[in-house]
């Protein structure tokens, strides 16, 4: 093989581990930003509605703590489930606008959008002793978790890395197999240090 020929796949082989190596780097860091949240104590949630326009946009994620329900004030923005009366199937992310204490002790929440002209026509009450409240958002990025909701997107955006990073793999190990074989064994130590014949003797 000519040094020209050695040289070449010696770069594609370079090419093919630094494309393994850099994916591996993107899977890993999409990993802990995943995983992060959830550890640090976040919910998350993908706006997919601009009713919050202004404050933040449709695909931005939410991410919210579990806050004591007594703790929740007039202004806080809210993840949770209108009234099965209200028409609405999904959740909403809307803020607390009106809080309103009843004389039996319970209490009733009022809210609104902040791209809305008026609140939501609906009031609720909320069952649970905590409340997921949003703390931070990021915009855009709950784009790549709608665009995941397709399964022919998933596929494509899981299945075709992964096929890559195998591919690359399969290819540097049959190099690497080709590369030993195409190796001479080395001589042993007989054939490497052979004695000097003795001289006739006269």
């Amino acid at each position: 093989m000519s040094n020209h020929h050695r040289r070449t796949r010696s770069a594609w082989r370079r090419l093919g581990s630094g494309v393994v190596n850099l994916l591996l780097v993107v899977a890993t860091l999409a990993g802990i930003a995943y995983l992060a949240p959830s550890v640090l104590g976040y919910e998350r949630y993908v706006i997919t509605g601009g009713s919050m326009s202004g404050t933040f946009e449709k695909g931005s994620i939410a991410f919210e703590k579990q806050v004591p329900v007594e703790d929740l004030a007039v202004g806080d923005v809210i993840t949770y489930q209108p009234p099965a009366d209200s028409g609405v199937a999904t959740l909403v992310t809307h803020r607390i606008v009106d809080i309103a204490r009843l004389a039996d002790g319970r209490v009733r929440y009022r809210t609104k959008g902040d791209a809305n002209p008026d609140p939501d026509p609906w009031r609720f009450e909320l069952e649970q002793t905590s409340q997921p409240v949003v703390q931070h958002t990021v915009p855009y990025a709950g784009w790549l978790f709608i665009k995941l909701a397709d399964p022919h997107v998933r596929i494509l955006a899981i299945g075709v890395p992964a096929g890559l990073v195998a591919l690359a793999s399969l290819v540097e190990l049959a190099g690497a197999v080709r590369t030993s074989r195409r190796r001479p064994e080395p001589a042993s130590d007989e054939a490497r240090h052979v004695p000097a014949p003795e001289l006739a003797r006269v």
